[in-house]
């Protein structure tokens, strides 16, 4: 009786097959994972993101800071992208990067240094700084005449132009009692230059790029919280910056002038007749607050017209979160110190015991 056998070669065939599909997918998934994993994160968005390498930083270490400054899609992918390309002639230098370039061209441009991509110079606005000295910096490492760039700043088409591409911006900067329309708006900050001869067009744009991104995370805050417009927020916090000498102080100081708004007094901060008379320093006269501005909050209750300076996102914070009081008044003393008060009386007992100016 002959033995009936199974023919099993079919099925190990398609058992084959089926592996070497599966082998395949997993590859093809783990390739289009590498691969997305080391894409731009954001493409098509251009705007400058700089970073350091200082001498001797290792490619880890690279990776962690453009990880950090949000250039890298997938770290994990990052790491082997680093491993299997061994990017080891990356030269010390600060990169002016983009969020639309890959893994791939990010490190072909710091291992080559390339110029492109390189900060020919670099200019800082302070906190606190007005547009003149904002116009200062960046002519100093631009080349850019400071009277080109204010008369600029102050051109009502460009203006016009910019208040279209940018929501914070609206007709309250074309108001004629501005000193500078762009007073305030400005974001303060160190910004690299990647260009031998750049145009005021491209700077202000970065600027206003990075102000855009400071404000957007809190535009509900500002209208909820303290139910103010853009240009009334940037006016009040501005105050408040340069009327604080240290951080601690500044939501209790913001918390004093909110009291005056809600009370329709004057806010009468000699800083704003300062800025008015285009000088620096603590002193004004009694003369002197009688000044014929809108800025000059002695004369005019409510905000002054307009931002007196370059505000900082902790500060914005600060007014956003000011600390509630029934303090009126404040005097900064010698050291710093501010003493607080709720009456009239009270503050100038004050001011005659501490007054060092």
């Amino acid at each position: 009786m002959k033995r009936a056998y199974k023919d099993t070669r079919g099925k190990s065939g398609i058992k084959l097959v089926i592996i070497l599909a599966v082998i395949v997918l997993v590859l093809a998934g783990g390739l289009f994972f590498y691969v997305h994993g080391i894409s731009a994160t954001d493409p098509g968005n251009k705007d400058k993101v700089s970073i350091t390498i200082e001498p001797g930083t290792g490619t880890l270490q690279i990776l962690n800071q453009l990880d950090e400054a949000g250039l890298v899609q997938n770290k994990l992918c990052g790491k082997i992208y680093v491993k299997l390309s061994s990017p080891d002639s990356i030269q010390a230098n600060t990169y002016v990067l983009s969020k639309d370039m890959t893994l791939t061209e990010i490190f072909s441009a710091m291992n080559s240094g390339d110029p492109a991509y390189t900060s020919q110079s670099k200019f800082t606005i302070i906190e606190g700084a007005t547009i003149p000295q904002a116009a200062e910096a960046i002519s100093k490492e631009s080349g850019l005449a400071e009277k080109d760039i204010l008369d600029k700043w102050s051109d009502k088409t460009y203006l016009k132009a910019l208040i279209k591409k940018y929501w914070f911006l609206a007709d309250d900067i074309l108001n004629k009692d501005l000193k500078y329309p762009l007073e305030g708006y400005l974001y303060p900050e160190t910004y690299f230059l990647s260009e031998k001869d750049p145009d005021i067009e491209k700077i202000t744009e970065t600027m206003l790029n990075k102000m855009g991104k400071e404000l957007t995370p809190i535009k509900e805050d500002i209208k909820s919280k303290l139910n103010m417009s853009v240009h009334q927020f940037l006016s009040f916090a501005s105050v408040v910056e340069r009327e604080s000498l240290f951080e601690a102080d500044r939501p209790k100081i913001a918390g004093v002038f909110k009291n005056r708004l809600d009370k329709n007094m004057a806010l009468q901060s000699d800083i704003t007749v300062l800025y008015a008379l285009d000088r620096t320093g603590v002193k004004v006269s009694i003369k002197e607050t009688q000044v014929d501005s809108k800025y000059n909050t002695y004369k005019n209750k409510g905000l002054p017209v307009g931002p007196i300076c370059a505000v900082p996102r902790s500060t914005m914070d600060d007014c956003l979160n000011y600390e509630p009081s029934d303090y009126l008044f404040f005097f900064a003393t010698k050291d710093g110190k501010v003493l607080y008060s709720k009456t009239y009386a009270e503050h100038q007992k004050i001011v005659k015991e501490n007054k060092w100016y």
